[in-house]
């Protein structure tokens, strides 16, 4: 979600904040600021809507070696210049950024600021305006910044910088991800290691509650009661050239053509010399000693969750509960004596996940994680990880990852299976080969899906995608992405359950898109078409070779059964690609949404 850079160091800070904003983008936003410190004070530049914005009103013509900015994605507040970050206290001496939501912001307005004015609507200026009152007092900043920190309850990633002091940053997190970055002769602080990548590749991790100090050529990280702590840096590995569209005109095409590759990447990962499947023995063990594995996860992985779900008790055998994140926190079922929880997170920084590891972790029970970010706070706090391998993801529309996530979920329940001495009578690893030989032709067909998107696409105001078993977990996949980047009212449905009220939805014109991959219900599926075209629908049939007809418009090359869902979501990428395009939206960074949602 929102987005944090700093520097401080010997060049000019502007062009290091602005290309660092525009690193993250993708993570979602409404608007945009930064804040430079020179002898003169502190320069403030904000602006709602884009960077680009931004870049129009910087002052060029200002020089500075620290500054912070940020890009919001609003909460607390509307999208407006005057909520925008950073914020200044009411002398202006203090300037901060935030990310995620301070829960008892309204308890320290009314304790501790009942005299200050407030100039915006976000929980964020109450930080800053804290810290400025607790100065008055202590004439300590560095003290005082830890005394408002402790006083916060809820998500925080902080970056401070004071007026009267160009030789720190003041940087604090809980929950919400943030790093430094360390340079020879500077320094940096960011959301996302991506921003900054162009200047360093080495980090260090910040821990929930703790402060650090950053300096041009010196950091310090410190507890809440002011106690140093020592950390070694790690090198990210992260090529700068992944997050670089190249010659493509979106970085959600670029990623949809990506994911043959990824899926071999996991394939050479994954296998051992003698072409069997490689995990970590202790992930193993895991899985043989848990009686029930329930997998946590939100939107497209949640999606993945299903399809895993399939494949663990298909293959494996393991009972598998899936569920939604955010509901599970504050629901939680009653467990089994030996559960083992997945966590399945693209950024591993998933505030809504993160929140259930918590919980689980106070009862004792394992978790593994499976994330793209390995260093990510979902991965750190977990027992155990599966990484992967498919490279930034850029556009706020998962799909390699999701593509990934599923990959992984297979090479799980697979090796669950074999350590069971289960007999799976086919090679997973050879099926995964053909699953990414397949993707590769579908994707290279992407004029016919073009001409589908638009047949379909263009005009409407709704659409609906049915399916029935694996094929039902990929219509809700398939339908997110239509309503997420084309802003198109998108449902999928459980072919079985159109009779039960929601074929009252079907209209004259009404675009039905049917995917059929599953041959014991091949027929059932194909009945609910007739049931949908009968009333007006238009319709489209996505079918499996074998289990085609001749009135099919597209028939995908066979896969394996129960890889279907990994070849079967590109048509319907693509066709979600080419209905944004056409409808003039904002491909990559659709409106209201956010990359990493790292606020519950």
């Amino acid at each position: 979600m929102c987005g944090i850079v700093g520097y401080i160091g010997n060049n000019d800070t502007k062009e290091v904040l602005l290309n660092g904003l525009e690193k993250l983008e993708y993570r979602g936003y409404d608007s945009a600021g930064i804040a430079t410190s020179n002898d003169e004070g502190i320069q403030l530049f904000k602006v709602k809507g884009r960077i680009a914005n931004l870049r129009e009103k910087v002052d060029n013509s200002v020089q500075s070696t620290m500054g912070i900015g940020h890009t919001r994605w609003a909460t607390h507040g509307a999208p407006s210049e005057e909520n925008a970050h950073p914020h200044q206290s009411a002398s202006g001496r203090f300037t901060i950024v935030h990310n995620g939501v301070i829960e008892n912001y309204y308890e320290i307005r009314d304790e501790y600021l009942a005299n200050v004015s407030l100039k915006s609507e976000t929980d964020t200026e109450i930080i800053v305006q804290l810290i400025e009152v607790l100065n008055d007092k202590n004439n300590d900043v560095a003290k005082s910044f830890r005394q408002a920190v402790a006083l916060l309850k809820g998500s925080y990633a902080l970056a401070l910088i004071d007026s009267k002091d160009q030789e720190k940053i003041y940087v604090a997190k809980n929950k919400s991800p943030l790093l430094v970055g360390l340079g020879d002769g500077f320094n940096l602080v960011a959301s996302d290691a991506m921003a900054t990548l162009k200047e360093t590749d080495r980090y260090v991790e910040i821990h929930d509650k703790e402060v650090v100090i950053v300096k041009r050529d010196f950091v310090e990280i410190q507890s809440l009661d002011g106690v140093a702590i020592e950390r070694e840096p790690y090198t990210a590995e992260i090529d700068a050239t992944d997050i670089e569209k190249g010659t493509y005109p979106h970085f959600m095409l670029k990623e949809i053509d990506e994911q043959p590759p990824v899926i071999r990447k996991i394939i050479q990962e994954y296998k051992d010399d003698n072409d069997s499947i490689k995990l970590d023995q202790d992930i193993r063990q895991a899985m043989l000693d848990s009686d029930r594995v329930y997998i946590i996860a939100a939107g497209t992985s949640y999606h993945a969750g299903l399809v895993g779900k399939q494949l663990i008790e298909k293959l494996a055998n393991v009972p598998v509960e899936v569920h939604i994140a955010s509901e599970f926190s504050y629901n939680m079922p009653l467990l089994s004596e030996k559960p083992l929880f997945v966590f399945i997170s693209q950024s591993g920084e998933t505030a809504d996940s993160r929140s259930v590891l918590v919980e689980t972790k106070k009862l004792g029970h394992p978790a593994l994680t499976i994330t793209n970010v390995p260093g990510s706070t979902l991965s750190r706090e977990a027992d155990f990880t599966l990484h992967l391998h498919a490279g930034p993801e850029i556009a706020v529309a998962s799909t390699k990852a999701y593509t990934a996530q599923i990959a992984v979920l297979a090479l799980l329940a697979v090796d669950t299976a074999q350590a069971k001495g289960i007999d799976l009578s086919f090679d997973p690893l050879q099926e995964l080969g053909i699953v990414a030989s397949v993707m590769e032709s579908l994707t290279d067909q992407k004029e016919e899906f073009e001409k589908l998107a638009k047949e379909f696409f263009t005009e409407t105001r709704n659409a609906f995608y049915i399916g029935r078993g694996m094929d039902y977990f990929v219509v809700q996949e398939a339908s997110l992405k239509l309503k997420e980047i084309s802003y198109i009212q998108a449902e999928g449905f459980a072919g079985g359950e159109l009779k039960h009220g929601t074929i009252a939805l079907i209209e004259e014109g009404t675009p039905v898109i049917a995917l059929s991959t599953q041959a014991n219900v091949n027929y059932s599926i194909r009945g609910n078409v007739q049931e949908v075209a009968a009333r007006g629908a238009k319709t489209c049939v996505i079918s499996l070779e074998g289990l085609e007809q001749e009135s099919d418009t597209f028939v995908l090359p066979h896969v394996h059964e129960l890889l279907t869902p990994l070849v079967s979501v590109v048509p319907m990428q693509l066709l979600a690609y080419y209905a944004a395009l056409h409808r003039d939206c904002d491909v990559d960074k659709p409106r209201n949404l956010a990359k990493s949602v790292t606020v519950e």
